[in-house]
């Protein structure tokens, strides 16, 4: 008996004589406002309060984050639920599934300088853009290109490394970068461009209408610890009320895992991404996590034509609510 109690505590670690779960967890990119929920849960005590022993590093991108939880680096992640609709296409055998929509509506963009003509998504035809290999709007580039009638072979992409993107932009070697629009607006602003000198092409204004990042896991972590992603959900739907009710609070979390952000422009990125991405019509109605079947079932089938994939999956292939807490603790209180 002894031998198998021992067993059942391996990998386990003690708080305050409490039984806590490892959980690896990662982040789609830098410590920034946007990802202050997680942030919340962990700093104010939410995912310990529900048994589970979190750590959270920064992301290299989406697509990244992906490969990284798929192989089983981390066992929980948020990231683009396209890179993961891809992903899984072309690696049945490793799969993720979503188990909570944060972004309802997808930042995915195009940034560019006014000046340098380009208006409309067919002025970069002939152009040069930038961006990290890993950048979700870059990789989501041959979709927007699918839906707006242009040629993605016409376009040109050089790989950069996060930190250098906007200046790229700015010093002329590059017509335009692809981004999360609330991350490369604030990042411009921040190094002296003026905010009307920045033209963004918002790919959700051209048509292309998709959720953006999602938490996901692997199938094998789903259902072996079905418990884990429930209280995992349970402490970040807490953290994301809090974060809502008090966005000022939700950025000393953000700069006591990073020192040197600066709290006023993470504060506006927050806020940004609140207002655009995470408080939309299908939330206030839905709550925090959920899918619009229809929407979703949509937003798959213009994910596979514009990548090319061979099949299109089906809506439980890619996102399942069944963890996520009831919809009396998800809707908005704020």
């Amino acid at each position: 008996m002894r031998r198998v109690l021992l067993g059942c505590l391996v990998g386990l670690v003690f708080v305050g004589g409490l039984a806590q779960v490892p959980v690896k967890f990662t982040l789609d990119w830098a410590y920034q406002g946007p990802q202050a929920p997680f942030l919340v849960a962990l700093y104010k005590g939410y995912f310990a309060a529900e048994g589970l022993d979190v750590s959270i590093d920064r992301g290299y991108g989406s697509a990244d984050a992906v490969t990284k939880i798929a192989t089983g680096v981390y066992d929980i992640g948020f990231a683009d639920i396209n890179s993961m609709i891809e992903f899984n296409v072309q690696n049945p055998d490793r799969a993720l599934i979503a188990v909570a929509i944060v972004y309802d509506f997808a930042p995915f963009s195009i940034v560019t300088l006014r000046g340098r003509g380009i208006e409309t998504p067919q002025d970069l035809v002939g152009r040069t853009l930038a961006a990290p290999a890993g950048d979700a709007s870059r990789r989501l580039f041959p979709v927007f290109a699918k839906v707006t009638g242009i040629d993605p072979s016409q376009v040109t992409w050089i790989s950069v490394e996060p930190a250098l993107r906007e200046r790229i932009l700015v010093m002329g070697q590059a017509d335009a970068i692809s981004a999360h629009f609330f991350t490369s607006v604030l990042n411009l602003k921040a190094i002296g461009v003026p905010e009307e000198d920045i033209v963004v092409l918002l790919y959700a204004k051209h048509g292309l209408d998709l959720y953006g990042n999602a938490v996901m896991c692997s199938r094998k972590f789903a259902e072996e610890k079905p418990d884990v992603i429930r209280g995992f959900l349970r402490a970040l739907t807490r953290a994301w009320q809090d974060t809502l009710a008090n966005p000022e609070e939700a950025i000393t979390y953000v700069k006591q895992r990073d020192p040197l952000i600066d709290p006023q422009v993470e504060l506006e990125r927050l806020l940004l991404a609140i207002n655009v991405c995470m408080l939309t019509p299908d939330v206030l109605e839905r709550g925090f996590g959920n899918a619009r079947p229809d929407r979703l079932e949509r937003a798959i089938a213009l994910v596979a034509e514009g990548f090319g994939l061979p099949q299109v999956p089906n809506i439980a292939d890619v996102f399942t609510p069944e963890f996520l807490p009831p919809l009396s603790e998800r809707l908005p209180r704020r």
